[in-house]
C-alpha cells in the first residue's frame, strides 16, 4: 500500500518504520524536517515538505501529532492533508485527542469521498518500537476490518468501538484506569518501603493475584530505585487526563480519583518531573523524606 505517515515523535518514528518495513511505501512528513531524513535514511522511505504532498496518491494517510490543535494544524489549509485527500483514501488518526475533533474529521474527510477511523494507541514509546501497541478504533467498521492489515504492523491488539469518536473515548477510559492504578502502585510502594518489605519478594507475593498490573510487573523496580527519564512523559499524562476531564465534564460524569491524580501530577511537574515517566508518583510521595 501507498502510506502517508505524518508525524515522527517518539510514537510515529518507530511506527512508520514498521510500514516500510512489512513492504509498503511510506512517505512521511515531519514538521521538523531534519528527523523526517534521518528516518528516511534509516527506512530507505520517502518524505515531504507538507501533509498535503503525503497525503497525494496515498491509499492511507496515518496521523500521530500530540493534541488537537496539532490536527487540525495538518489537515487544514492550503498545505494540510485535506487539500491532497483523494476520494476513496482512509485516514487513520493515531493521536490521542478529543471525540468531538473525530467527528469534525470524520464529516471534513467524507465530504471529500475519504474514509476516516479514530485510532488513538497505548503501550508507550517500547510498544511502538517493539510493534505491539493496542488500538482503539472508532469510525466504519467494514473501514477498520480493510485497515487491519497495515495496523498490524505496529498494533498486537486492534479493537473497534462503534462510530466515529468512539475510539478517542475508549482512549479516555484506559488513561483514567491506568492514572487511578499508578497512584495506587504508588502509595503501596510508599508504605512497602516505610515499613522495611523486600520489594522483590513484596511484588512475587502479590503481581499474580488480584493486586497484579501492568504497572506494577513493568515499572515497580524503576519507581524503587526513583528513576523516571523513560516511558510516558508526565505532560503527556496532563495532556491526556485534561481530554478526559474535559469530556466527563460535558456529559455530567464524575471523576473524583482521576481530578485528584491530575493534581498529583501537576505537582510533579512542579518538581521539575514534566518529562519523568508517569510512575513518578511515587516521587511525589517521597519528595520530603
Amino acid at each position: 500500500m501507498k502510506c502517508g505517515f505524518i508525524g515522527l515523535g517518539v510514537m510515529g518514528y518507530p511506527m512508520a518504520g514498521h510500514l516500510q518495513n512489512n513492504g509498503h511505501q511510506v512517505t512521511v512528513y515531519n514538521r521538523t524536517q531534519e528527523k523526517a531524513k534521518t528516518w528516511q535514511q534509516t527506512y530507505s522511505g520517502a518524505f515531504t515538505e507538507t501533509p498535503r504532498q503525503a497525503a497525494e496518491n496515498a491509499d492511507y494517510v496515518m496521523v500521530c501529532v500530540g493534541n488537537d490543535d496539532d490536527v487540525r494544524s495538518v489537515f487544514y489549509g492550503e498545505d494540510g492533508i485535506l487539500a491532497g485527500l483523494q476520494p476513496g483514501t482512509v485516514v487513520i488518526d493515531h493521536t490521542t485527542a478529543s471525540a468531538e475533533l473525530a467527528r469534525e474529521l470524520a464529516e471534513a474527510v467524507a465530504k471529500q469521498q475519504g474514509h476516516f477511523l479514530d485510532a488513538p494507541v497505548s503501550g508507550g514509546q517500547a510498544g511502538a518500537e517493539n510493534g505491539v501497541l493496542t488500538t482503539m478504533i472508532g469510525g466504519e467498521q467494514s473501514i477498520a476490518e480493510q485497515a487491519d492489515e497495515l495496523l498490524q504492523c505496529y498494533a498486537k491488539t486492534r479493537q473497534w468501538m462503534g462510530e466515529a469518536g468512539t475510539g478517542q473515548l475508549a482512549k479516555m477510559v484506559n488513561q483514567i484506569c491506568i492514572a487511578g492504578v499508578v497512584q495506587g502502585l504508588a502509595e503501596g510502594l510508599s508504605f512497602a518501603r516505610k515499613v522495611g518489605l523486600n520489594p522483590d519478594s513484596l511484588i512475587a507475593a502479590i503481581s499474580q493475584g488480584a493486586a497484579g498490573s501492568w504497572q506494577m510487573v513493568n515499572r515497580y523496580q524503576t519507581m524503587w530505585q526513583g528513576e523516571y527519564e523513560h516511558g510516558f512523559a508526565v505532560d503527556w499524562m496532563r495532556k491526556d487526563l485534561k481530554i478526559a476531564l474535559t469530556e466527563a465534564d460535558a456529559k455530567g460524569v464524575s471523576l473524583p480519583l482521576t481530578a485528584l491524580v491530575d493534581q498529583f501530577y501537576a505537582e510533579v511537574q512542579k518538581m521539575g518531573g514534566s518529562r519523568w515517566d508517569t510512575s513518578s508518583l511515587l516521587a511525589r510521595l517521597e519528595r520530603d523524606d
